[in-house]
């Protein structure tokens, strides 16, 4: 069990990007986090993973991310990006749909 975790969640910013709608998706998957804004970006801190790890196990990319935070794993910390884009969602079923016994499945039926 894991009593306690400081996570920096940081999103840079864009002159094209509407500062809220980061600091929303931000929050998305860190809700305990209040973004502040400072030198181009959004930084949080939080102390809990669940929202993120409960979207990792709805999305079913558990092996995914694991692979990811230990191939980033320094010392007693890791990293991971994730990238921006209509929603992370939305790119993740683009690149990597929903499956039916290992067959992708169209979700928009």
């Amino acid at each position: 069990m894991i009593y306690s975790i400081d996570v920096e969640v940081t999103a840079p910013v864009y002159d094209t990007e509407v500062t809220d709608r980061v600091a929303d998706a931000m929050t998305a998957l860190f809700p305990a986090g209040e973004p502040a804004y400072e030198h181009g970006e959004l930084r949080a801190t939080v102390h809990d993973l669940d929202r993120f790890s409960e979207q990792l196990h709805r999305q079913e990319i558990l092996d995914t991310a694991r692979g990811i935070f230990f191939d980033n794993r320094r010392g007693g910390s890791f990293s991971f990006r994730l990238k921006k884009g209509p929603d992370v969602e939305s790119v993740i079923d683009h690149v990597a749909p929903p499956t039916e016994d290992g067959t992708p499945i169209d979700v928009e039926e």
